[in-house]
């Protein structure tokens, strides 16, 4: 009862944001049970439906806390939730906890409703499935969002690899979806050997990290090394918690797409359905990202951790080099789908230096480029699928001037490139502003330069395909074409045949992604609340108080990401850059001349699994060497 005697209702008063936190992972996995078991003896069209409902279910929970917890007065709030109420006593606890702060709760929030956009997107999109097999595509597709969120709201290293590992073994899954076509199966595989190397070497980081400290969550790995640093006198940490940090961070780059850890990623986009794509790119890569900051500052970034400046160099310097490569790689090349892939490997570059700017800007800057890079590049896959079941091809060459009659597409697409430039007033403009700022000096140009090569890259292609300019392939090109196996020439429909009518869906979704990526960029309010989320995901000391139950650090607030003069320059600058690079490639006579610079670094990417495996000990290398200097 009320103070004025009205009943409330009991789930008002047991439905708390920490109590949702376990609905935002189990609901997706019900609905996947649902389909699994009932799906057998469901139309396609009610088992779509279920689908589609259970997702959009996840993200009404996921949004609900994110609305709740926003809403109070609380800086740095966190929803903790100690699942079969297993609290920590004295510090010390041994049960399983999920952690609603802002960042995590919004990316599951982000990723929950770019599932919803995928299901309405594939509606009735494939062939018609085997009998009794009407729920298989959803019932996948929940299960990779049950992963994802879980691995976004988790506060323990072991869940979190539980989870990383349910999200790996879906993707491989839903990659060779057509297991009927070779390509398709040999893509899953090499996703799936160079990713599960990945996870080993982060199960066997997160071991060593156990046996250091005896604790398996985030804040109390942390605690612990904090309190119990392997030199007193501050002078670093010791050899296990760096090899574990490596080890660890391993699994987390590869997931990321971060040179040398790349090279799945554009074989997979290459062979995987649309839907899929737009969910690897829009979402799982920059969960790796994700993962790499939540693993830094929970449980390295204090005593006995690995030294801010080391990490620093390390991030910039991954950062740096993936942003070079994934630009250069994905300017090179015709295959629609592989340019988008290797244009998120250059972005993955760019957030990775977000992130060593170290800062709440740096940080919050990061975010909103993530939130809108997820919309920008999902609505850019949906298009390409659009070419893909029209023409069978997703050739830039092959379909020169075809895209006429699909000016929706066009403009879809002319207007992603744009916003992948970073033009203004798109929230991938926003983020790039601040992030760019913030990290300041020759880094800016960075962000100018590769936000320029892979909208270029766009737009070179949108000039093409649908106002056909440039020089059509001759016959060197055609040869050139039928030689090379990732031309994106000749490829199957992913429907049932050519379409000859788009539907509705595929037109529709696109678009509101675009729109969500503009209104990122334009909506004060979610400013505000991304730099306050920046704030509390760099508060260490009052995560730690949160899950332990221990009294909070202050807490100063910094302001929100904003545009500037400099930015909206700076975004106007990259579009303008992006334009005549497009413009200038488009006048050329061929393809063939302009690869010949870049033929040693398009060598490295043969499409062999030993060689992905090599590159991911040279990575592990690379990374160690740039932290040795922790071990003075």
């Amino acid at each position: 009862m009320t103070p004025a005697g009205t009943l409330v209702p009991a789930a008002a008063t047991t439905l708390t944001p920490a109590a949702t936190l376990p609905l935002i992972v189990a609901t997706p996995l019900l609905g996947a049970a649902f389909l699994v078991a009932a799906g057998r003896r469901m139309p396609r069209r009610a088992a779509e439906t279920a689908g589609t409902v259970f997702a959009a279910a996840t993200a009404v929970l996921a949004l609900s806390v994110l609305l709740r917890d926003t809403s109070g007065d609380v800086p740095g709030a966190r929803a903790v939730e100690w699942l079969g109420g297993r609290h920590p006593h004295g510090g010390v606890g041994v049960g399983i906890v999920l952690v609603g702060d802002r960042i995590g709760v919004g990316l599951a929030a982000v990723t929950s409703l770019l599932v919803v956009a995928v299901l309405a997107y594939s509606w009735r999109y494939f062939d018609e499935p085997p009998h009794r097999q009407a729920g298989t595509f959803p019932a996948l597709v929940l299960i990779f969002q049950a992963g994802m969120c879980g691995f976004a709201l988790t506060g323990d290293l072991f869940n979190a690899f539980v989870f990383f590992e349910l999200m790996g073994v879906v993707a491989y899954a839903l990659t060779g979806y057509r297991v009927e076509e070779k390509r398709a199966v040999q893509g899953a595989l090499t996703f799936g050997v160079v990713n599960s190397l990945g996870g080993y070497a982060t199960l066997l980081g997160v071991g060593l990290l156990y046996g250091r400290t005896g604790e398996l969550g985030f804040a109390q790995i942390g605690a612990r090394l904090a309190a119990h640093p392997a030199e007193p006198s501050g002078g670093g940490p010791d050899v296990l918690v760096l090899t574990a940090f490596v080890l660890v961070l391993t699994g987390l780059l590869v997931k990321a797409a971060a040179v040398p850890f790349h090279f799945w990623l554009p074989d997979a986009h290459a062979v995987a359905p649309t839907p899929v794509c737009m969910l690897l790119s829009g979402v799982m890569v920059e969960l790796g990202v994700y993962g790499t900051a939540r693993v830094h500052w929970t449980v390295f970034a204090g005593p006995g951790g690995i030294p801010t400046a080391d990490a620093h160099r390390m991030l910039l310097t991954l950062g740096t080099l993936t942003a070079v490569v994934g630009a250069l790689m994905c300017w090179q090349q015709r295959h629609l789908k592989r340019m988008l892939a290797f244009s998120t490997v250059a972005h993955t570059g760019l957030f990775l230096v977000g992130l060593a700017v170290m800062t709440p800007e740096g940080t919050g800057g990061t975010a909103l480029y993530v939130l809108a890079h997820a919309g920008v590049k999902a609505a850019l896959f949906a298009a390409v699928g659009v070419l893909l079941d029209r023409f069978r091809s997703v050739d830039e060459h092959e379909l020169h001037g075809r895209g006429r009659e699909l000016p929706l597409v066009g403009v879809v697409c002319a207007v992603g490139g744009l916003a992948l430039a970073g033009l203004p007033p798109f929230g991938t403009g926003l983020g790039k502003a601040v992030t760019e700022e913030a990290a300041g000096g020759w880094q800016a140009a960075l962000f100018v330069v590769v936000s320029a090569v892979t909208g270029g890259a766009v737009l070179r292609a949108v000039a093409r395909v649908f106002l056909g300019l440039g020089a059509r392939p001759g016959a060197a090109g055609q040869a050139e074409a039928r030689a090379d196996e990732t031309s994106g020439k000749d490829e199957e429909p992913e429907t049932a045949g050519p379409l000859s009518r788009i539907p509705d869906t595929m037109l529709a979704v696109p678009v509101v992604l675009l729109a969500g990526a503009l209104a990122v960029g334009v909506v004060p309010a979610l400013h505000a609340a991304v730099g306050r989320a920046a704030d509390a995901f760099l508060d260490r000391a009052g995560y730690t108080a949160a899950v332990l139950h221990t009294p909070p650090a202050a807490h100063v607030p910094t302001p929100g990401p904003h545009w500037s003069v400099a930015g909206v320059a700076l975004g106007l600058l990259s579009a303008a850059l992006a334009c005549l690079l497009a413009r200038w490639a488009v006048r050329r006579t061929g393809p063939t001349r302009q690869t010949r610079w870049a033929a040693p670094v398009r060598r490295l990417h043969s499409g062999h699994i030993g060689d992905y495996v090599a590159f991911i000990l040279a990575g592990m290398a690379l990374v160690a060497a740039l932290l040795l200097p922790s071990l003075h």
